[in-house]
């Protein structure tokens, strides 16, 4: 999928291919992801790269949405699916997989050491 003008391009996704996500199934997450951007007919918005390693093994299989900074984790086909039609397409990202985001000052998600959850943070603010 060679793409020379990216002019109207709305996100750019990376499929982390390194060891860890491929022993679990990355090339059938990058099979089922750039089919359902193709049944959606969101190619000409949708850009996809391959890379290796992200240094997230841990959460294989690894996707990273930009321009957001969404980072998700413990990616099958059929979350690859979702996350094309309910974040990509339909603008609502697949909370449940999100391991990390840029959102919020680039605070992490409450599932990783370093973060507290959104909810967590606005509810501080409020006080």
């Amino acid at each position: 999928m060679t793409t020379w003008n990216l002019n109207g391009m709305k996100h750019h996704l990376f499929f982390c291919n390194g060891g860890s996500c491929t022993k679990k199934g990355a090339e059938e997450v990058v099979e089922a992801m750039r089919d359902e951007i193709k049944l959606q007919e969101a190619d000409v918005r949708i850009h996809t790269t391959r890379t290796r390693c992200q240094g997230r093994c841990e959460d294989a299989c690894v996707i990273t949405v930009y321009p957001e900074g969404v980072w998700y984790k413990e990616v099958t086909p059929e979350i690859g699916r979702r996350i094309v039609r309910e974040h990509l397409v339909g603008g609502s990202p697949v909370e449940e997989h999100i391991s990390y985001t840029y959102e919020d000052e680039l605070a992490a998600r409450p599932d990783t050491k370093e973060g507290q959850s959104k909810t967590k943070r606005k509810e501080a603010q409020t006080k």
